[in-house]
C-alpha cells in the first residue's frame, strides 16, 4: 500500500502546480501583515535609544552625541521590536521588501533634527538661592 501512496503523490508533484513561488520573476504577494523594512520618520525622533536597547540583532545604534540614527539592514532581522517600543511611533514597518544586494550596502545613516527643550529651572531652588543671598 505504501508503494501506491508514494506513487500517487509523485504524480500529483509531476502534474499539478508547484508549490512553491520563483520569487524573482513572480513577484510575492504582499498583505498588510507583511514585514518589509524599518523606515523612520526622523524629524519626530527623540533620540532616546529604547530601538537600540530593544534590537536582539544590534542593528540600531543610536549616537545622542553625533545626533545619528543608524540602521544596518543586513543586520536586520525585522523582527518588530524597536517599531512596537518606539515611545512616539516614529519607527514604522513598511511592507515592501527591501531589494537583494551584492556589496554591504545596507548601513544607513540618518541625522536626528530633534532638538531637546531645556527645563526651566526649578521655582523651589530659585527662591532657596534667593534666600541664601
Amino acid at each position: 500500500m505504501a508503494f501506491f501512496e508514494m506513487a500517487k503523490t509523485a504524480i500529483r508533484s509531476f502534474v499539478g502546480k508547484p508549490a512553491t513561488r520563483r520569487y524573482p520573476f513572480v513577484p510575492a504577494k504582499v498583505t498588510p501583515l507583511s514585514r518589509g523594512h524599518v523606515t523612520i520618520d526622523i524629524s519626530s525622533c527623540i533620540s532616546c535609544g529604547l530601538c537600540m536597547k530593544k534590537c536582539p540583532s544590534e542593528a540600531i545604534c543610536v549616537n545622542k552625541e553625533e545626533k545619528t540614527w543608524t540602521i544596518d539592514r543586513l543586520r536586520c532581522i525585522v523582527c518588530n521590536s524597536c517599531v512596537e517600543v518606539c515611545p512616539v511611533h516614529c519607527l514604522t514597518m513598511d511592507t515592501v521588501y527591501s531589494p537583494a544586494v551584492t556589496t554591504h550596502s545596507g548601513l544607513e545613516v540618518l541625522h536626528i533634527t530633534y532638538v531637546k527643550p531645556e527645563r526651566p529651572p526649578k521655582a523651589d531652588s530659585v527662591d532657596e538661592n534667593k534666600e541664601q543671598a
